[in-house]
C-alpha cells in the first residue's frame, strides 16, 4: 500500500508542478487547454500538451524502483 502511494502522490507532485510552471511562464509545451464546443451537435474537442503527464510517468517509475531497491536492502 505504501509503495501505491508512494507512486501515485509522485506522478501527481509531479505533473501538477510541470503543469504549474507551464502556466506560470506560458511555456506551451507544459500548459494544459481544454475546449469543448458543440454547435448543435457539431462537437469539437481539443486538448493540448501530455507532456508533463508522460514525464510524472517516468518519475514515479523511477521513485518506485527507489523505493523498492531501498525496501529490499532493509529487509537485508
Amino acid at each position: 500500500m505504501k509503495r501505491f502511494m508512494i507512486v501515485l502522490t509522485t506522478l501527481v507532485l509531479t505533473t501538477g508542478l510541470l503543469y504549474l510552471v507551464g502556466h506560470i511562464f506560458t511555456i506551451p509545451l507544459l500548459m494544459f487547454h481544454h475546449k469543448y464546443i458543440d454547435n448543435l451537435n457539431g462537437f469539437y474537442i481539443t486538448s493540448s500538451s501530455l507532456i508533463p503527464l508522460m514525464i510524472g510517468l517516468i518519475v514515479s517509475f523511477f521513485a518506485e524502483n527507489i523505493y523498492v531497491y531501498k525496501y529490499r536492502q532493509k529487509l537485508g
